[in-house]
């Protein structure tokens, strides 16, 4: 861009210092620059998508930001921790690794050229720290939405789940609004884990449905197969059966005897772990893990309903929402889960498990995903949960940002007025901060397919005129108000302080050094072990390097 031309030629002589030789240049920008060149292309509801092939061989097809950082294999520490910031974000918003990833990395990058200026690193940081508090200090002002404690929440999850993974952000969208209003508590909180969301292959997702209770892919392992009234839940993360069947352990054995006694034994020890559930009233036990046949046969006598799940998530997400513990081993838990009834649903081609409760609020409800692919159902599933985070955090605070890079444009735009009445360093790092946040809808309007510098253009001179509604949209520009994109609040501050953090501990970087691990003894006394052996020892003893 010309702007960015102009401000970064006056440097040297706004901040009065020769241009900065090359050794205080940031050692982490091209980590950074790489990783954003990853993941550029996927950013916004027009990215793009990638073919990813893991160091395990399993093929991923995503645009989801965080997949991707995911399936990196990363050397670099400064990219290491990018990634771990990233992460760290989408754990607690739901959403925004790829703005915490780009928005860093054009940090670092101006940074860099606020050093070849001559800026020191003490001060730029100093600088940098003020901006960003401006910046967390000027975003509320541009909150203009607020979602009510009675008004549905379609509107406001559809931006957030209208991502370029998904088609049918209609249907899916009011299926996740339902199920979140659903659910909501009394007082208007909301808990995340009432909302469960289990995805069967196969199909399509129109065949997608809401089912009352909580249901998880599984399926009943034994002749017991639903628990009609009052069931008591045990959730077994250990296999149902011998409690460590690979133990390294040796029976002491001399007779065909004790071989019998030692099995017999062993029957009887499992047979009594299954009465003991029994005694204390568990009637339904989920296991991640191996069952073994004959101990699932002593479940069956006691009539305890047996089910297999394949994945440690469920586990965790049925447990908080049942209240009762994992056990490791084959034992009844202090407290068990509570629920009416346990039955198995057949979906078309799939198969699942639901747990259902009878109570005037309906405690949980799960959105059963169809689909006809792997990768079309994985990224469905991201967007159901990105809209439950996203409910969860309007619960939290119901106020809401205009999307589509118009925050971005409209904080560029105040932090530039700011930086060119400053003096000293300040004024050009805020020039800086707000060059990084324009390089944003840059982005989203590279993805459209649009011509960036004209669009970058008419956004800039409708900002000037005071209309900060305006933003990107796939023909030009748009107003988000009339087009309603939005972001959150919350998510948008929790990622720039999240930028902020990282970009200030880089900043404080100057060299990497890597301890490598150092040669063996071995190699490191004699490199050629063979012609170690070949010569004698002075001593007339054979080397003990050399053995």
């Amino acid at each position: 861009m010309d702007s960015r031309a102009s401000w970064a030629q006056a440097l040297p002589e706004r901040l009065g210092t020769p241009a900065a030789a090359a050794k205080d240049l940031l050692s982490s920008v091209a980590a950074a620059h790489t990783l954003a060149r990853v993941l550029r292309p996927c950013y916004g509801p027009h990215g793009r998508q990638k073919l990813l092939v893991t160091a395990k061989g399993e093929t991923v097809f995503t645009g989801y930001a965080t997949a991707i950082l995911r399936a990196l294999e990363l050397e670099h520490p400064a990219a290491r921790l990018l990634r771990e910031a990233a992460q760290t974000q989408a754990e607690q918003s739901g959403d925004g690794a790829a703005f915490v990833v780009l928005l860093a990395q054009a940090l670092l990058e101006q940074a860099e050229r606020l050093l070849r200026a001559g800026l020191p690193r003490a001060q730029l940081r100093e600088a940098y720290a003020a901006a960003a508090a401006e910046t967390l200090a000027l975003l509320p002002s541009l909150a203009i939405r607020s979602l009510g404690p009675l008004e549905d929440p379609l509107w406001a999850l559809y931006s957030v789940m209208n991502t370029h993974a998904l088609l049918q952000t209609d249907y899916l969208s009011k299926m996740v609004a339902h199920a979140c209003w659903a659910t909501r508590e009394l007082d208007g909180g909301f808990q995340p884990e009432r909302v469960g969301v289990c995805a069967l292959p196969g199909g399509r997702l129109e065949d997608s449905c809401l089912l009352p209770g909580l249901a998880l892919p599984g399926k009943p392992c034994g002749q017991v197969t639903m628990v009609l009234k009052g069931a008591r839940v045990a959730l077994l993360a250990c296999a149902f059966g011998s409690a460590s069947p690979n133990a390294p352990a040796t029976a002491r054995l001399t007779n065909p005897a004790d071989l019998t006694k030692f099995r017999k034994g062993k029957e009887q020890l499992l047979e009594k772990q299954v009465a003991q559930l029994a005694a204390a009233y568990i009637n339904v036990v989920v296991v991640w893990g191996e069952i073994d046949e004959k101990t699932l046969t002593h479940a069956d006598k006691y009539g305890i309903m047996v089910i297999q799940v394949n994945s440690r998530r469920e586990m965790v997400y049925l447990s908080a929402v049942l209240g009762t513990p994992l056990m490791p081993y084959l034992l009844p838990p202090l407290e068990p889960g509570k629920c009416q009834r346990v039955y198995g649903q057949e979906l078309v081609q799939g198969l699942a498990v639901v747990f259902e409760w009878e109570c005037p609020g309906t405690p949980a409800l799960t959105l059963v995903l169809r689909g006809a692919t792997t990768e079309g159902l994985r990224g469905a599933e991201q967007a159901a949960y990105h809209g439950i985070d996203a409910y969860f955090q309007l619960c939290q605070d119901p106020r809401l940002l205009p999307g589509a890079g118009a925050t971005e444009m409209a904080l560029a735009k105040m932090l530039r007025e700011r930086g060119t009445k400053l003096g000293g360093p300040s004024g050009p790092t805020f020039l800086a901060f707000a060059q990084a946040l324009q390089s944003l809808p840059e982005t989203l309007a590279e993805n459209a397919g649009l011509g960036v510098s004209e669009v970058m253009a008419e956004m800039n001179g409708a900002h000037q005129a005071g209309n900060f509604l305006t933003g990107v949209g796939v023909e030009g520009i748009i107003n988000v108000a009339q087009e309603e994109v939005w972001d959150i609040l919350i998510a948008k501050a929790q990622g720039l302080r999240t930028v902020a953090d990282v970009v200030l501990q880089l900043l404080t970087v100057d060299e990497i050094v890597v301890a490598k691990k150092s040669p063996s003894h071995q190699q490191g006394l004699n490199p050629n072990p063979k012609k170690a052996k070949e010569q004698a020892s002075p001593v007339g003893k054979k080397s003990p390097w050399g053995q």
